[in-house]
């Protein structure tokens, strides 16, 4: 169970302390938490929010920065640094997960380090922040995480599946082979399980909001293991 002392040192890793405890308190709540009873509040609704504001700031910053860069330049760069995965490690990096409030089986499930829920928290903290303190607060909170992010894309982002084909090529493995290995969530959030095979290495699992969100993560974590720089 999340104790209060772990949300204050949430506060103290955002170098910032909310004026609505309420407002903080449900962007830490996951759906499981009450066991979905009718009424009871979760993330859910500032992930939507959050969603949208990452999304905003993402593409002013990348606006900016790539002043000569078209659209289907700018659009795989957005892509990369709005995406769960991104969210989840940014998540990670604040220790977000712990403060998390959780059914005790998502938690004995591992839903304190999954991509797909601390992606989704993470943008629900992102709309807290907007709602709580303003666009600054938000700006504050994206900028201390994503600006290395965003420098690091001034070279096209490559796309982890097709960079996985051509390593396993190079060392003349097998070609990446996917496989759906499980699907769970209501279908309006459905989380898709996906194992990558790389012949004859030991096969990678992903997870994600698509089929294809998976086999991206299964791609990037299987070239992270490989020392592959991504």
């Amino acid at each position: 169970m999340r104790e209060p002392d772990q949300v204050k040192a949430l506060e103290t890793r955002l170098g910032y302390e909310f004026k609505d405890r309420g407002l903080l308190d449900r962007a830490l709540t996951h759906a499981s938490h009450g066991h979905g009873r009718k009424g009871a509040s979760s993330y859910e609704r500032l992930e939507f929010l959050g969603d949208r504001v990452l999304g905003l700031m993402t593409a002013e910053a990348l606006f900016k920065l790539f002043d000569n860069a078209d659209e289907g330049a700018l659009a795989p760069r957005l892509n990369a640094l709005v995406r769960k995965e991104t969210c989840a490690d940014v998540a990670r990096a604040i220790g977000l997960g712990e403060a998390l409030k959780m059914a005790p089986a998502e938690q004995r499930g591992g839903g304190r380090d999954k991509t797909s829920i601390l992606g989704d928290a993470c943008e629900a903290l992102i709309a807290a922040l907007y709602l709580d303190g303003g666009r600054q607060a938000a700006q504050r909170f994206y900028d201390t995480h994503w600006s290395a992010r965003i420098e690091a894309l001034k070279s096209k982002p490559r796309e982890p599946k097709s960079q996985l084909q051509e390593w396993a090529a190079k060392k003349g493995f097998a070609q990446p082979r996917y496989e759906l290995t499980g699907r769970s969530g209501p279908d309006h959030r459905p989380v898709f399980k996906v194992q990558v095979h790389v012949d004859p290495l030991a096969p990678c699992d992903g997870e994600g909001g698509s089929k294809q969100a998976a086999e991206r993560d299964a791609a990037e974590k299987c070239l992270a293991r490989e020392g592959v720089n991504v």
